[in-house]
């Protein structure tokens, strides 16, 4: 699809790689696969984060109902933080494990473990149990569950996200992006939604007299759509850039890969670190509007109502910046939908005394709609893109993973640091609530800035990116005839296999 690169520098301007690369041909788009059979493997790759969104989401209803349910046996135990937060530290350690297995055993086969683990701990988590009944041996028991949930969460990242990026390189090129961000974000943001929604419909149906049934069925559901995917799955193939790329049987000249890659490693995880670092401060004003609203005195349904209304708030972002990053890319649209995110920001958080005034509580939670809807166009959308797209086939797995895992880390120190802004502002006070926002403002202003250290990212990255690592290898002495190496080949073999290739074209 491209000629060869002649000179490896890590970075490149979008001019430098369009002067040094001759498009001529699309091998992936050419495959003879029929739409169904181009989009399913996508699908089943991507869609697993879904799980994520839900998983992650209904666990704040479920910590709600736990509280009203068991009083203070539960509030004042530890087990309230480490239920809701446990999740996260098992979700970083799926992630370092399968961005290795994925490139060292299989995209596929790694994926089927993920899909696995959350299938079964999903389910443990809902029938949860204490010895003998006791209260805090349950808690306990889903502490438990909710970290080894987390490690199947983690996988979906590097196995499933990579897996999916590799897979869109069979479809049309100036649909790839969308199809990446619609199967990624867009599932996440809609597991958000739906996990919001099921315990809302599910409080309403048992009423606040059963919420024992209602927490249990809440996490059983779960189980569903990862149960769905398992099937998809077991159908999957290894992508075909993977097959052609991959350093499964060889061994991952690591200095080498550090070397090339180590600027845009660095940038990448910031990037996301910094994201998901300001997303605790996005939740302020969100309580804020719900409290406005619905007052101290409404009923748990209401709440949980009005909670899966603020989640829908992702969703149009999301939807749009899938065709955006495809019109301009996602480098680009990274950076305008953070930029704006950050100017819509300072301006909340400069009238925040007179928006959140209750007469003006409606056109609060239309700016603050947009605010949400700006973040998943631009970072939410296409900061996996980036982490996808801009390493080789070969080490894509844990280059993705470890960026995604530097990215829960920012989350989770966010959950620490910010409430040491807030009471910089004093307890109660507009400033309280102001000071977060100007902070994680500026930081999607910093994140803008960050974005064009990255190379350019086109339609047909993943292939290029491919070829000029070969070259960079090959210039460092490095046997190339080894990418793609299959169990019980030998390099003379491969070498034919390459010459035969060659000589076709």
């Amino acid at each position: 699809m491209f000629g060869t690169k002649k000179r490896s520098d890590s970075m490149e301007s979008p001019t430098e790689a369009q002067d040094n690369y001759v498009q001529n041909v699309d091998p992936l788009a050419e495959l003879p696969k029929t739409r169904w059979e181009r989009l399913m493997p996508a699908m089943a790759c991507g869609s697993g984060l879904f799980s994520d969104g839900y998983i992650n989401n209904v666990i704040g209803s479920v910590s709600v109902m736990l509280g009203k349910i068991y009083g203070k046996a539960y509030t004042n135990s530890p087990s309230q933080q480490n239920i809701s937060a446990i999740t996260f530290a098992g979700t970083v350690l799926g992630q370092l494990i399968f961005g290795y297995t994925s490139d060292k055993w299989s995209r596929s086969g790694s994926l089927l473990a993920s899909t696995c683990i959350l299938v079964i701990f999903a389910a443990l988590g809902a029938a949860s149990y204490g010895y003998h009944g006791s209260i805090q041996g349950m808690f306990a028991a889903l502490t438990a569950y909710r970290f080894l949930v987390g490690i199947g969460i983690g996988g979906e990242y590097p196995a499933g996200s990579v897996a999916c990026s590799e897979a869109t390189g069979e479809l049309k090129s100036g649909s790839r992006n969308r199809w990446f961000i619609m199967f990624t974000n867009v599932a996440i943001d809609w597991g958000f939604v739906i996990g919001a929604f099921i315990p809302y419909l599910l409080v309403v149906i048992c009423t606040e007299k059963h919420l024992r049934a209602a927490w249990r069925i809440s996490l059983g559901l779960g189980v569903v759509p990862p149960l769905i995917l398992l099937y998809l799955r077991l159908k999957l193939k290894e992508p075909e850039e993977f097959t052609r790329e991959s350093m499964k049987h060889v061994k991952i000249p690591y200095k080498l890969v550090l070397k090339h890659y180590w600027f845009r490693l660095v940038i990448v995880s910031t990037i996301w670190f910094i994201y998901d670092f300001s997303v605790y401060s996005f939740g302020i004003y969100s309580s804020k509007i719900i409290d406005t609203i619905i007052g101290d005195t409404a009923s748990i349904a209401t709440s949980f109502g009005w909670n899966t209304v603020v989640n829908l708030f992702y969703i149009p972002g999301a939807m749009l910046g899938s065709i955006f990053s495809d019109k301009v890319g996602p480098r680009l649209a990274l950076a305008i939908g953070v930029t704006l995110q950050g100017l819509v920001g300072f301006l909340m958080a400069g009238l925040y005394p007179t928006l959140s005034q209750p007469q003006n509580i409606a056109g609060f939670a239309v700016v603050y709609g947009i605010f949400l809807s700006l973040g998943e166009l631009g970072p939410g959308d296409n900061i996996g893109l980036v982490a996808s797209k801009t390493c080789a086939t070969g080490v894509r797995g844990q280059y993705y993973a470890i960026a995604a895992a530097t990215g829960k880390i920012g989350a989770f120190v966010g959950t620490y640091v910010f409430p040491y802004i807030e009471k910089a502002g004093g307890k109660g006070t507009n400033a309280s609530a102001q000071y977060p926002f100007y902070v994680s403002s500026a930081l999607c202003i910093f994140t803008a800035g960050l974005v064009f250290l990255l190379p350019h990212i086109g339609q047909d990255t993943i292939t290029a990116e491919d070829i000029k690592f070969r070259a960079y290898l090959e210039e460092q002495g490095w046997d190339t005839n080894q990418l793609g190496l299959q169990k019980g080949d030998t390099l003379e073999s491969q070498a034919g296999v390459t010459e035969a290739e060659s000589t076709k074209e």
